[in-house]
C-alpha cells in the first residue's frame, strides 16, 4: 500500500491532501510544497543518530536519580527556569527585535560556562567576531564560551555531537536550515524540522539546548505552534522600548511553575537583575495625584506592587475613547459597565485612558478593584492616600471576590512602607503588623467608604 503524500503550506503551515496553486487557509499563492519525512533518504545523511530502544515503565529503576539542576548565579533567571537548568531540556526564548534576547543569553552562557558547564553559542544572525565584540562590551571576553556562526543544521548537530557540550544556545531557530526540507529558512517547514531535530538531539545526548525564536507583530513566536509543544520550556522576554525594565516570563515549564517572572534592568553593561521589582516599579512614583492607585499583584510565586494610572477627560467625539496599555481592554469595558449599572456612576461622554506604569503587563483579575479605584479617583479628581494598596476581583453583580495569596500581598506592601490596604472580605490574611486593612463587602460599599458616594 502506497504511503499517503502530505502537502504543507510554507506560509501558514496548513496541511493539504494534494497540491494546488493557492492555499485555502491563508490565500497565498505557490506556497504549497510536498513535505518529505525527516528520516527520508539514506541513513548516513539523516539528521541525528540511531533511535533508542523502548522499555516498559516497570523496568525503570527507582533508585536512579536525575542529574541535579545547574544554577547560573542570576537569581531572576534561575527562578524563571524553576530552580536552575535541567539537563537534556529544550527551551524556547521569544521576544521583540532589539529587546535584549541575545544579550541575556550571552550573559547566561558566560555564567553557566564559569560554573563548569561546557557551553557553545551558535549564532545564525551574526559572525563570531560580532558576538565577540558584544561580549567585550559586556565584560565577558574572558568567559570560556565557545562561539560558532553557522546556519546548516546538519553541521551544527555534527559539531555538538563531537564537542559534547552541556549547553548549546541556538540564535535563532528561524535562521536554521535543514537540507532535507525543500523550503527557505524561516518557513514553517524549516522551523518545525529544525526544532524537532534539536529537541530530539537534546533528549538523546543529554544536552540542554536553548533556542531563540522571533515573534510576529501580534507578539506570538513566529512559526508553527507545534514548536512550543515540542520544547520543555517557553520563555517570553518582554519590555517597552521607552523603559529600561525587561521581564522574562515563563508561559510553559515542565520542570517548574508557569507564569513565573524575572525582572531585569537594561544598563550600559548589559542586563542587571532586579531583586526587588516592587521598589523599582514604584521608584518614579512622586506625590499622589488623582487617577493613581497602587496594586498589590502576584506574578508567578512572587508578590509585585505596581502603579495603575488612569485619566478621565471629556470627549469631543461622539464615541469616547477607551485606551489601555498593559491591561485587558475587554476587562476595562466590563468594569466601566459595572460601575454604571451597580453604582450609578456613568462614564458616557468621557475618554478613559489606563496605563500600567513601568511597562509591566498585568493579567490577573485581582487588579479589578485597583483599576476601579484609579478610574474613580481620576473622575472625581480625588487622590487616594499615598500609603494604601488596593486589590480584589469585581463580579458582574458588583460583589467583591477575595484574591489568592492575600497574606503575601499584604506582607509585600508592609515591607515597602505601606500602612493601609483595601481588599475584599474573605480570604486568609494572617497578621501583618503595622497595616490597617479595610474590607468592603461589595463595590457600592467600597465607593461609599473611599469616595463618599455610591
Amino acid at each position: 500500500m502506497a504511503k499517503t503524500q502530505s502537502f504543507t503550506c510554507s506560509a501558514c503551515g496548513a496541511s493539504h491532501t494534494r497540491w494546488s496553486g493557492r492555499c485555502d487557509a491563508c490565500g497565498e499563492w505557490n506556497t504549497i510544497i510536498q513535505e518529505a519525512p525527516l528520516s527520508a533518504g539514506p541513513a548516513k545523511k539523516s539528521l541525528g543518530g540511531k533511535r533508542g530502544q523502548s522499555i516498559t515503565l516497570s523496568d525503570l529503576s527507582t533508585e536512579e536519580t536525575p542529574p541535579p539542576r545547574t544554577l547560573c548565579g542570576v537569581e531572576e533567571l534561575d527562578r524563571v527556569l524553576g530552580g536552575g537548568l535541567v539537563p537534556a531540556s529544550a527551551l524556547l526564548v521569544g521576544g521583540d527585535p532589539g529587546i535584549g534576547k541575545s544579550t541575556l543569553l550571552l550573559q547566561a552562557a558566560a555564567r553557566f560556562a564559569r560554573n563548569g558547564i561546557k557551553t557553545i553559542y551558535v549564532s545564525g544572525e551574526e559572525a563570531s567576531a560580532q558576538v565577540r565584540m558584544r561580549a567585550r562590551r559586556l565584560g565577558l571576553e574572558e568567559s570560556p564560551v565557545q562561539l560558532a556562526a553557522e546556519t546548516n543544521l546538519r553541521d551544527i548537530l555534527t559539531t555538538l555531537e563531537a564537542e559534547k557540550p552541556g549547553l548549546a544556545i541556538i540564535d535563532s531557530i528561524q535562521t536554521m536550515w535543514a537540507d532535507n526540507v525543500d523550503s527557505a529558512p524561516g518557513s514553517v517547514s524549516q522551523v518545525r524540522a529544525a526544532a524537532h531535530e534539536l529537541t530530539t538531539f537534546a533528549k538523546r545526548h543529554g544536552v540542554s539546548i536553548i533556542m531563540v525564536g522571533h515573534v510576529t507583530k501580534e507578539g506570538q513566536i513566529a512559526g508553527p505552534r507545534v514548536v512550543e509543544h515540542m520544547v520543555d520550556t517557553v520563555l517570553y522576554f518582554e519590555g517597552e522600548r521607552g523603559h529600561q525594565f525587561r521581564i522574562l516570563r515563563a508561559v510553559k515549564n515542565r520542570f517548574g511553575p508557569a507564569d513565573e517572572i524575572g525582572v531585569f534592568e537594561m544598563t550600559g553593561k548589559g542586563l542587571a537583575q532586579v531583586t526587588n521589582p516592587s521598589a523599582l516599579f514604584l521608584s518614579e512614583r512622586g506625590t499622589p495625584s488623582p487617577g493613581s492607585a497602587v496594586f498589590a499583584g502576584i506574578e508567578g510565586t512572587r508578590p509585585v506592587l505596581v502603579e495603575l494610572q488612569a485619566l478621565v477627560a471629556p470627549s469631543p467625539h461622539s464615541q469616547p475613547r477607551r485606551t489601555v496599555v498593559g491591561w485587558d481592554s475587554g476587562r476595562l469595558a466590563m468594569i466601566l459597565a459595572v460601575l454604571e449599572a451597580r453604582c450609578g456612576i456613568p462614564f458616557a461622554g468621557l475618554d478613559v485612558y489606563l496605563n500600567v506604569a513601568g511597562g509591566l503587563k498585568v493579567s490577573e483579575p485581582a487588579a479589578d478593584l485597583a483599576v476601579a479605584a484609579a478610574l474613580l479617583s481620576a473622575r472625581e479628581d480625588t487622590a487616594l492616600p499615598a500609603d494604601t494598596v488596593v486589590f480584589g476581583e469585581i463580579s458582574l453583580s458588583g460583589a467583591l471576590r477575595p484574591a489568592p495569596q492575600t497574606e503575601n500581598r499584604l506582607k509585600e506592601a508592609q515591607k515597602l512602607g505601606f500602612t493601609a490596604a483595601i481588599a475584599p472580605a474573605g480570604g486568609k490574611t494572617g497578621t501583618v503588623a503595622g497595616l490597617t486593612l479595610t474590607r468592603p463587602s461589595d463595590l457600592v460599599g467600597f465607593v461609599g467608604e473611599t469616595f463618599g458616594a455610591g
